[in-house]
């Protein structure tokens, strides 16, 4: 996790709120988009869990005051991921298609679907587990699918006791010290700093 990372959530509310009056807020989206395509190949899902906004809103707003519960495996699976991806990607280009061009109302677009997004996450956030939006987000998808194998989380089986601490912080539930491969780890690093026996690195 980067130092400016909980501060990031701050960019969902000015985005989400903010672009209901000056739309062209909403082009903040392209620069998230093409900054998490950039380093997708290189490092996976390494955005969502350090430069991600609205992955900092979950982890430092929704958190506190979130149920935390099991996430449901049927987030994960991509039979629900891929129509979702499908579906939202859709609709965005449906509606650019139909602005014709205009600067403010493709603006618009990007941002009602930051509200869009962030309306289910807050839903899904308090409801089940701040992270819970994160198993299923089409970004998270995408970069899933295009780094997948790269910067994985390494184990030391010599050095594992088994304590359980690195699966208590992990934020998308996974079953850290297990030797799998774990397409969506964040690669926020918590489970590294929380580890007493430093049996694990990326």
């Amino acid at each position: 996790m980067q130092k400016i990372t909980p501060y990031l959530g701050i960019i969902v509310i000015i985005v989400s709120v903010g672009g209901i009056f000056y739309p062209k807020l909403g082009y903040f989206l392209l620069l998230v988009f093409a900054s998490l395509m950039i380093i997708a190949p290189f490092r996976g899902r390494w955005f969502c869990g350090n430069l991600c906004p609205r992955g900092s809103f979950a982890d430092f707003w929704l958190a506190p005051i979130s149920r935390k519960a099991n996430i449901p495996p049927v987030f994960r699976s991509m039979w629900l991921r891929a129509p979702i991806f499908a579906a939202l990607m859709g609709f965005m280009v449906y509606r650019i298609i139909q602005t014709q061009g205009i600067v403010d109302k493709v603006g618009m677009v990007f941002v009602t679907m930051c509200i869009l997004t962030t309306a289910v996450s807050i839903l899904f956030g308090l409801a089940i587990a701040p992270r819970a939006w994160c198993s299923f987000c089409p970004m998270g998808t995408l970069q899933r699918t295009i780094g997948k194998g790269k910067y994985e989380l390494k184990v030391d089986r010599e050095k594992c006791i088994e304590c359980g601490k690195c699966r208590k912080v992990c934020p998308m539930q996974l079953p850290v010290n297990e030797i799998l491969s774990k397409p969506d780890c964040i690669k926020c690093g918590r489970c590294v700093e929380a580890c007493p026996k430093e049996a694990l690195r990326f």
